[in-house]
């Protein structure tokens, strides 16, 4: 596998991904062909030709012929896909709905679907329909009821201002210096990805180290923003010229720092650590008090790592909600164990444990 990573491979993706080892990859992100079913030239107000999808890798015979496409690129996908990874789809109208539908044939577990809203979409010339704002993406594991499966939820609550992240993310479409050009200057591929787009799906989905795949590769959005992230990374494109335009645009990439790439994580993502671990740690020993914060209760360590006030037995949470009379109660917080300076809760010895043991 090691001679297949961070590398643009050339060919049809569902021969390169049947060639791949099975359950390598832990995330998929793939940008399919829309079947955009375009009749004829676009023109603007003024007459200037609209610089839109018309290329042979969108043309299909008819829907059955797309649906068995997305049929056999899919199960490629779930075959080289991790139990514990994911898939992302993105899609318009025009794809959107059915790739949705087949991707629960094959499978998969439909986790959200969040709406890329453009902030500077492209207008709807003919004044027929609305201004197509937005794309569609599909966010599914491989099993239902999968555990477990990277969602960095703490780390994208720090990236909208301390609020839980919403299904509806605002992102410009790629412009700039960000858009590769030909040396006309014309686009070298028509719907090419805005990097913000997928550094918030690697945000969300993965972790540094992981493996990304991107099945539909194009000018190598994914791939870069992989590289720069600390993901490996494999994109296939069968484009010959956006292969080359791909690889030309990672060499220019610079991966962070891996000091800047660690992210905020909540007690969940934190290693569970028992309380009998710190008795038999030796941080505390059987017959050690413990007390509230307010010295009101008071209780006792034995060796099995239960507490007991003399009358009644239990676990740290278990016993902290019977003296509170409470429905529940969480132990690490309320119990305290007394040192020189004073009261401290316990869950300062996990924490000294668990960098003591290396878990975090």
């Amino acid at each position: 596998m090691d001679a297949l990573e961070n590398v643009i491979i050339e060919g049809d993706c569902v021969d390169v991904m049947n060639r791949l080892p099975e359950s390598s990859v832990d995330l998929i992100f793939a940008d399919p062909p829309y079947n955009l079913q375009l009749g004829g030239d676009l023109t603007r107000p003024d007459n200037s030709e609209v610089d839109g999808v018309k290329d042979d890798w969108d043309q299909f015979d008819s829907f059955d012929s797309y649906d068995l496409f997305t049929h056999e690129w899919l199960a490629a996908c779930r075959r080289v896909l991790k139990d514990t990874g994911a898939i992302w789809v993105i899609g318009s109208y025009h794809n959107i709905f059915r790739v949705g539908a087949i991707l629960q044939d094959a499978g998969f577990w439909i986790m959200n679907d969040v709406i890329w809203r453009k902030t500077n979409p492209m207008p709807n010339f003919k004044g027929t329909r609305f201004q197509n704002a937005h794309e569609t993406l599909i966010w599914a594991t491989k099993h239902p009821n999968q555990k477990p499966y990277t969602f960095n939820y703490d780390a994208l609550k720090a990236f909208n201002d301390d609020l839980q992240m919403r299904s509806d993310w605002t992102i410009p479409i790629c412009t700039g210096q960000e858009r590769l050009k030909k040396p006309d200057g014309k686009k070298v591929h028509p719907t090419q990805k805005p990097e913000g787009l997928l550094h918030r799906v690697l945000l969300a989905t993965s972790k540094p180290g992981d493996m990304i795949l991107d099945p539909f590769s194009g000018t190598g959005t994914t791939a870069a923003v992989s590289k720069a992230l600390g993901r490996r990374f494999i994109g296939i494109e069968q484009d010959a010229s956006y292969a080359r335009y791909s690889r030309e645009r990672l060499s220019r990439v610079e991966p962070y720092d891996d000091a800047d790439l660690k992210t905020v994580t909540g007690k969940k993502a934190e290693p569970r650590v028992p309380f009998g671990a710190l008795v038999e740690s030796g941080y505390l020993r059987p017959g050690d008090r413990l007390f509230s914060a307010s010295r009101r209760h008071e209780a006792r360590v034995r060796i099995d790592g239960s507490l007991t006030n003399g009358d009644t037995v239990g676990s740290i949470h278990r016993l902290g909600a019977f003296v509170q009379r409470a429905p529940s109660c969480n132990g690490w917080t309320f119990w305290h164990f007394e040192d020189r300076n004073g009261l401290m809760p316990i869950d300062m010895l996990r924490r000294k444990f668990r960098t003591q043991m290396g878990l975090g």
